[in-house]
C-alpha cells in the first residue's frame, strides 16, 4: 500500500486520529494537509470536519451516523457510504484553504506544521500510564496502588485480545472500586461490581458485564499483589521533569510566574489580532518548561536552541523568542502603598 502510494500527499482532517494507526501497518506520508490543523491556523471558529466543509465548498453534512457505535464489525453499508461522503470533497476543502491560508500570510506556518505532523507517530510514552486511571487520587495504600497497576495492565491485555477499547471492557472507576474494596472470591467480586454506581446507566451496565465475563482474571490480579513483597510494590509517587502546576508558580518561584504572565499576555494579544489560537502559537507545555528553568546565561541563541529541542517549528521560535527575551527577570515590585 505504501508503495502504491508513493509520495502524493496526503489530505486529513485531524491527523493525529489517524497517523498512529496507519503508521502501525506502515502506511507514512510523505507529504501532508491536514483540513482541521490548517482551518485553526486559518482561524475559523469550529473546525469539526463539517463546519470546515461547510464553510469552504458550502455543502451540508448529514450526520445520521455520527453518534454510532464505529467499533461494530462489520460496518454496515449506510456507513460506509456515510464514511466515504464525509471525505468526498476534501481535497477542494485542501485547496480552497491553502488558498485562504495564502491569503492570510500563514501559509508557511502551516506547511511547517504538516511537515512535523509527518513523522507522528503517536503521543509520547507516559511513564507507567496506568497512573493516569481516573479516580486514582482515591488511592494512597501502595497494596492498591498496585492493585490499581495489575487491574490496569490485565484490562489493556483483553482489550487487545478484543480489538475494543479498555473503557468498554471495565470502566476506570470499577478498577478504582475493586483496588480499594480487593475482592478475592466471585461473590466479592461481583457484589463489588453491583455496588458500583455511576451516573450512567450505559457505564454501569459495561461495568456490570466486564466484572461478570473477566471474573477470573480480574481475581488472578488481584491475587498476584497478595503475593508480593514490599519491595514489588510500585512507589506512591513518581518524579518527572515537567513543571508544577501553574496555580502553584506565584509561592514557589514568583518570577517564573512573573515570565509566564508576561509571554502569556503578549501571546494572547498576537493571538487576537492574527486569529489563532493561543494553543497554535506554542504548545502551553513548551512554554511553561522554557519559564519555569529557562537556559542560563539567557541569550537569544539559548531560548532558541530549547525551544528547538522541545519541538518547536521555526516559525513558533520566531514568534517566542523575542517575548521570552522582553520577559521580567525577577519579580516586578509592588506598587507603592496608598493611604484610604
Amino acid at each position: 500500500m505504501q508503495d502504491a502510494i508513493g509520495d502524493a500527499e496526503w489530505v486529513l482532517h485531524a491527523a493525529t486520529q489517524d497517523l498512529p494507526c496507519l503508521a502501525e501497518v506502515g502506511m507514512r506520508p510523505h507529504t501532508l494537509f491536514d483540513t482541521e490543523l490548517g482551518s485553526r491556523l486559518a482561524g475559523l471558529p469550529r473546525v469539526g470536519l463539517a463546519a470546515v466543509i461547510e464553510h469552504y465548498v458550502g455543502i451540508t453534512l448529514a450526520k445520521e451516523h455520527s453518534a454510532a457505535d464505529w467499533s461494530t464489525r462489520p460496518l454496515p453499508e449506510p456507513w460506509l457510504t456515510y464514511a466515504a461522503l464525509d471525505v468526498e470533497v476534501l481535497v477542494e476543502v485542501r485547496h480552497r484553504l491553502r488558498e485562504d491560508l495564502e491569503q492570510q500570510d500563514k501559509l508557511d506556518w502551516a506547511l511547517q506544521d504538516f511537515a512535523a505532523l509527518t513523522s507522528f507517530t503517536g503521543p509520547p510514552q507516559r511513564t507507567d500510564p496506568w497512573r493516569r486511571t481516573s479516580g486514582m487520587h482515591r488511592i494512597r495504600d501502595r497494596h492498591a496502588i498496585a492493585r490499581v497497576r495489575e487491574l490496569w495492565q490485565t484490562r489493556d491485555a483483553i482489550a487487545q485480545e478484543n480489538d475494543t477499547a479498555p473503557g468498554r471492557i471495565l470502566p476506570d472507576a470499577m478498577i478504582v472500586e475493586l483496588a480499594n474494596t480487593a475482592p478475592r472470591t466471585p461473590e466479592a467480586l461481583q457484589q463489588a461490581g453491583s455496588g458500583l454506581r455511576t451516573k450512567s446507566r450505559s457505564r454501569s451496565r459495561v461495568a456490570g458485564r466486564g466484572v461478570s465475563r473477566y471474573a477470573a482474571r480480574w481475581l488472578e490480579a488481584i491475587a498476584r499483589v497478595a503475593a508480593m513483597s514490599e519491595a514489588d510494590l510500585p512507589p506512591a509517587t513518581v518524579r518527572n521533569d515537567a513543571p508544577p502546576p501553574q496555580r502553584t508558580w506565584s509561592d514557589r518561584k514568583p518570577e517564573a510566574a512573573a515570565r509566564l504572565s508576561h509571554v502569556r499576555g503578549r501571546l494572547t494579544e498576537f493571538s487576537e489580532q492574527r486569529h489563532v489560537p493561543l494553543e497554535n502559537l506554542i504548545t502551553p507545555d513548551t512554554l511553561r518548561r522554557v519559564l519555569w528553568t529557562p537556559p542560563n546565561p539567557l541569550s537569544d541563541n539559548a531560548i532558541r536552541e530549547r525551544l528547538t529541542a522541545l519541538g518547536a517549528r521555526s516559525w513558533q521560535v520566531e514568534l517566542v523568542t523575542p517575548y521570552i527575551l522582553e520577559a521580567p527577570t525577577e519579580v516586578p515590585p509592588e506598587g507603592p502603598a496608598t493611604d484610604e
